[in-house]
């Protein structure tokens, strides 16, 4: 077990889901709980006493990870989920990854997805390194990432505001990788890191995770992007979702006063994965 690494876990109305998980952590856990109404955190703290559980009282999305990062007392904080764990010793290599590469803000494993531990194909993308690598660095460069499956330095994801309330959850982690970059961060995908994930099979309103999605994919392109990024990120989105269209007009006074545009570096990044993506489609 590594004591340079404690694992946030946010949660919400998951409890036998946890009490499958929380059994494989290899480090200190940090439970966050977004305001679970099935007994969830009683049962995690009389089964579970080394986990420390934290009770939001109400449902705060993505953002509940960022209280788990704040009282954490590691260099460095994974986070998983509620069906996902950390394989052995892959916390160990990424706190030895981040001693040695101080430039390394956040690292990302390849996830293996069910019982049959089928590789994601969002962990074969970052594996082509269409971005490359940076001279020195542990990986890959990415710009995007699976919350399940990072560990980052603490110090870093702090000082770039962790993740954005507003944004509450899905497609969250887009606008924290374009600050860490942004702040001058390695971002970095190593494949000999792994998070085994074990998703249910799809049940939740799947039409109110799509508009969530698309708002977010806007609101993130509005926050940070150039206006002709914006634009194109608009108009796809309106035979998409035009009520996802509407949640962002309405949300474009804070948007525009949030705004901060990336460094170019940044984003000729982001406009290479852009080219790439269209180019060289990953099979899923």
């Amino acid at each position: 077990m590594t004591d340079r690494v404690t694992v946030v876990v946010a949660t919400r109305n998951r409890r036998d889901r946890l009490f499958e998980t929380l059994p494989e952590h290899r480090a200190p856990v940090i439970l966050v709980d977004n305001g679970s109404t099935d007994g969830g955190p009683d049962a995690v703290e009389a089964a579970f006493p080394a986990v420390e559980v934290v009770r939001l009282g109400e449902n705060r999305g993505a953002a509940a990870r960022n209280e788990g990062v704040r009282r954490a007392t590691t260099p460095y904080v994974a986070f998983a989920d509620d069906d996902s764990y950390w394989s052995p010793g892959s916390l160990d290599r990424a706190a030895a990854l981040m001693d040695t590469h101080d430039r390394l803000g956040l690292v990302t494993a390849r996830v293996l997805i069910g019982p049959e531990g089928r590789t994601d194909p969002v962990s074969q993308a970052m594996a082509a390194a269409p971005i490359g690598i940076p001279p020195g660095a542990p990986g890959p460069s990415v710009l995007g990432f699976l919350s399940c499956a990072v560990v980052v330095r603490r110090e870093a994801f702090l000082a770039a505001g962790g993740f954005q309330p507003r944004l509450f959850v899905y497609g969250e982690e887009a606008l924290l990788a374009m600050d860490l970059a942004a702040a001058g961060w390695w971002l970095c995908y190593d494949p000999a890191l792994e998070v085994r994930h074990f998703p249910l099979p799809a049940g939740r309103d799947g039409g109110a995770r799509r508009r969530i999605e698309t708002r977010n994919r806007m609101l993130t392109a509005l926050l940070r992007r150039p206006p002709a990024v914006v634009a194109r990120t608009v108009t796809g989105a309106l035979p998409e979702s035009p009520a996802a269209v509407w949640d962002a007009v309405r949300a474009l006074p804070w948007a525009l006063r949030h705004r901060r545009p990336l460094p170019p570096g940044v984003e000729a990044d982001l406009q290479r994965l852009a080219a790439a993506d269209e180019l060289e489609p990953v099979a899923g």
